[in-house]
């Protein structure tokens, strides 16, 4: 299918132009035709050559979350939905997503529906996205589901942030780390040992700094080996992990670790409830929210959990029991949503439990953070000193013997 540009006039004499995927210049003109518009002119669109850089196509949450916040308000004030996404389309910061929006409104111009000219775009907006709002176009509730949509993105967004920041601090510790032992390795050591050599006392050097001077001149000659080593470790490591097993073995192995294994649960839970009552809380069936939840969950181990639920519920039974039986998620969890499920109110206390678990999140990650600052003094201290006090140990020996 090419894309064709046109212009026509409506009922009213209105001029309206727009873009339209076709295969033919007679099928736009049919198209257009019965959706009540009169044709002026359709000619093919031309090709572009679009020279941008990679990272300046990103679409963050937060022009997400500004783009649905405006949308609902425009929508809600009783502007149609062509017009709303003209607007916010040429008004955007974002260019590239200004130039999605503007794509997305000839779409809806060309008879498609504002749902499916979403999902033309997954890398944007994802299937949660594209769910709820063929659920507001069904319901004419479009505004509220893209209110409820913004309030998603934003708690999405905070916890998100939360993980990040926890993470910050660790990384730039152990980028450091890594810098120092670089430099030691590469530069000091050597020097160090060319000293001793001047002095005599090569052969006199105490064990801790022949083993220190025998890992520096491996690092000098092997370095590209071991630089090579490591890559080859990190590629190996990435595309285990994108393999269905190796995603599988490192999301049970995160659920169970001593100290971070809770604050990956905690962060599950939130996730899943508040997916599932945003999505419930709009309308969308039960069993078609637990598979937009699951692609959702960014854990193999809770997806595996919640299409296990959606299979015993599709058989009659209630979502609480395979959720016990998977044994992920806390009891007290699963027996909030049995209540939820009794009184039905599920999706009023899945909000619930997930408010509770952000709060829950904030608590382990602060915990988390003053636990690896400690930990990581003690492993990396050791380290570095260990290296620096071996080398000086010679030092104190040639000092007596100038004395």
């Amino acid at each position: 299918m090419a894309k064709f540009l046109y212009e026509a006039r409506d009922k009213s004499g209105r001029n309206i132009s727009g873009e339209m995927e076709a295969d033919s210049a007679a099928d736009v003109e049919s198209r257009l035709k019965s959706n009540g518009l009169s044709s002026i002119n359709v000619k093919k669109k031309p090709m572009e050559i679009n020279i941008s850089l990679p990272f300046g196509n990103k679409v963050t949450a937060k022009d997400l979350k500004t783009f649905t916040q405006q949308f609902s308000t425009m929508v809600d004030a009783g502007l149609p939905l062509v017009q709303c996404l003209d607007i916010l389309g040429s008004q955007s910061e974002n260019k590239h997503f200004g130039n999605v929006l503007l794509e997305i409104k000839g779409y809806v111009e060309g008879g498609a529906t504002f749902s499916d000219a979403l999902a033309k775009y997954p890398k944007i907006f994802d299937q949660l996205f594209v769910n709820l709002v063929a659920a507001g176009e069904l319901g004419g509730i479009l505004d509220t589901i893209m209110k409820r949509l913004a309030e998603y993105i934003e708690k999405k967004e905070r916890l998100q942030r939360k993980v990040k920041g926890a993470m910050v601090y660790p990384t730039a510790i152990l980028i450091v780390t890594m810098i120092i032992i670089f430099v030691l390795l590469k530069w000091v050591i050597p020097t160090f040992e060319k000293m001793f050599a001047d002095f005599g006392k090569a052969g006199e050097l105490p064990a801790p700094t022949q083993f220190v001077i025998g890992i520096s001149r491996a690092f000098q000659e092997w370095w590209y080996i071991i630089l090579g080593v490591i890559v080859a470790l990190i590629i190996g490591y990435r595309a285990f992990v994108r393999s269905d097993y190796g995603r599988v073995f490192m999301d049970k192995l995160f659920l169970h670790l001593p100290v971070a294994g809770p604050v990956v649960q905690k962060i599950a839970v939130a996730r899943f409830t508040r997916t599932l009552g945003t999505l419930l809380s709009s309308g969308v069936p039960i069993i078609e929210a637990l598979n937009t939840v699951a692609k959702a969950a960014g854990n193999a181990v809770v997806e595996k959990a919640v299409l296990f639920a959606r299979d015993r519920i599709s058989e009659g039974r209630n979502m609480s029991e395979p959720l016990m039986e998977a044994k992920i998620f806390p009891g007290m969890v699963v027996q909030m949503i049995a209540v939820g499920e009794q009184t039905g109110a599920l999706d009023i206390m899945c909000n619930k439990i997930a408010d509770f678990y952000d709060e829950e999140v904030d608590v382990a990650v602060a915990a988390l953070t003053s636990m690896l600052e400690p930990l990581m003094m003690m492993v990396i201290g050791p380290l570095v000193g260990g290296m620096v006090i071996a080398m000086y140990l010679p030092i104190f020996s040639i000092a007596g013997t100038v004395e």
